[in-house]
């Protein structure tokens, strides 16, 4: 390459930073002021860095084959910031590759047409109505992650409010309680700034003030006396997953609903949002959230049932470490867990595959289920061996996938790559259920064997935050239209 190549490709890369860093501010501008999300393929567009969204507009020629760059995209959201647009998920990359398609010129009568369902509707009528208080019992793993989540989105017409947080201990922790907040090891630091109030015992997150509650159970909280109303209380403790242990909480002032975050016991509602979310009725004061594997994979199950039909299958989970193991041997009540997390791979019991027919009732005895803990912190696998009704091969097969993942409803729970240099550090925050990696797939015939990889955690807290918009009647239009 000559000096006056490697020149052009330079000056190319700085003019595409230079419309990325133009562009940034018009995307804030949609988010607060028009309640619209704009995502790239799925991938977000709000509080992300030039270099950032740069990579994400790569990511659309891997996954759909057409080359996008920012000088495609900047005149659209120029356009759209001037429209007048009401609240919505828009994916302007979708809109981005069809309007290339579409060979046209005019990118504002273009938008006028497409988006024309919400062009003066400027106001949150269409997400719901008013802000919905939350209320985090625990403040665990999944509880700053929740917390970290719904800060995020506070900007964006998302209607969830964290009120509260109930931990036990004293409000002399309340700088221990910041920090873990502050600093993740897995996640990396807090995109923001947090503050300590300690008169009202409080955070102040992203000019959010998040009141932390000392309580040894739900029943001595009077959450009315903290200015909190019909709360929805996500129960991220684990302590009880049974309705009359959970109805602890409705028994407080201020608590409307409650939504825990594992398996669901007994008669409750197990949701995975994305399939079966639409069951959950006004009357449903608790529901599950069932469990990170279950969201992992009951969308891909979904997926495969409804192309090929399954006939039966296995289910085997490499799953990480999780807080209930120990660090070194020790005692512990559930065989295998006692021996040290981070040195053995621990062979266990998962109920992710009986857990599948309370969201997927089709599946129902088909599938059986194993797990193995590992010494990773984060990020797991679900290794789906399936007996299909109908016969496929790997092309065909990771094609459907990939077109699923992409274009059908399930886009927010279904992610794809196809690469031969993915590990697992690698979907640390990713905020799908889970993830298909294309180059493990097998298929032979009626026999498929498919890889998913999931963020057992931040990927679980993003569905656990869908649900909890959903139990709040918060409904967000998603442009342009999925199949």
């Amino acid at each position: 390459m000559s000096q006056q190549q490697l020149e052009h490709v330079f000056q190319q890369w700085q003019d595409n930073e230079a419309q990325a860093e133009e562009m940034i501010p018009l995307l804030g501008k949609l988010y607060r002021q028009y309640n619209v999300i704009p995502s790239l393929f799925g991938r977000s567009l709000i509080n992300r860095s030039v270099t950032r969204i740069l990579k994400n507009h790569r990511y659309v020629r891997k996954v759909e084959g057409t080359e996008l760059t920012v000088a495609d995209t900047l005149p659209m959201v120029r356009a759209m910031t001037e429209l007048d647009l009401g609240p919505a998920h828009i994916d302007i990359g979708r809109l981005a590759v069809a309007f290339k398609h579409a060979g046209e010129s005019d990118v504002r009568a273009f938008l006028q047409r497409e988006l024309a369902d919400i062009i003066g509707g400027h106001d949150a009528s269409g997400m719901g109505g008013e802000p919905q208080d939350v209320v985090l019992y625990g403040f665990g793993r999944i509880g700053r992650i929740l917390a970290r989540i719904m800060i995020e989105k506070a900007g964006g017409g998302n209607l969830l409010r964290l009120r509260a947080i109930v931990v036990r201990g004293s409000s002399d922790d309340l700088e221990k309680r910041a920090s873990l907040l502050r600093r993740d090891s897995v996640h990396g630091p807090f995109s923001g700034s947090i503050d300590i109030d300690r008169e009202r015992q409080a955070l102040i997150a992203n000019g959010h003030v998040i009141q932390i509650i000392y309580a040894d159970s739900p029943a001595e909280i009077d959450y009315t006396a903290y200015g909190i109303d019909r709360a929805i209380v996500v129960d991220n403790t684990g302590k009880w997953r049974d309705r009359e242990g959970l109805s602890q909480h409705l028994a407080a002032k201020g608590v409307a609903k409650v939504l825990l975050t594992a398996p669901g016991k007994g008669d409750l509602k197990n949701v995975v949002h994305g399939i079966n979310h639409t069951t959950i009725g006004d009357d449903d004061r608790i529901v599950s959230a069932a469990s990170c594997t279950t969201n992992a994979i009951v969308p891909v199950l979904k997926a495969m049932d409804d192309e090929f039909g399954i006939v039966h299958g296995h289910v085997e989970t490499v799953h990480s470490y999780t807080n209930d193991q120990n660090l070194i041997d020790n005692y512990h009540k559930g065989d295998r867990r006692g021996r040290s997390a981070p040195l053995n791979m621990v062979l266990t019991e998962t109920g992710a595959a009986k857990a599948v027919a309370k969201a997927l009732p089709e599946l129902s005895g088909k599938l059986t289920g194993n797990a193995i803990r590992v010494p990773t912190p984060n990020v797991s696998m679900a290794i789906l061996n399936l007996t299909l009704a109908r016969g496929t091969e790997r092309e065909a097969l990771n094609a459907y996938l990939r077109q699923t993942a992409l274009h059908s409803p399930m886009h927010k729970q279904i992610d794809y790559v196809d690469s031969p240099e993915v590990v697992s550090s690698d979907f640390v925050g990713n905020r799908h259920a889970g993830v298909i990696d294309a180059k493990a797939t097998i298929a032979n015939d009626k026999h498929a064997v498919l890889y998913v990889w999931y963020d057992n955690e931040f990927g679980y807290s993003c569905q656990v935050v869908r649900i909890l918009q959903h139990m709040s009647n918060v409904r967000h239009r998603y442009l342009p239209a999925t199949p």
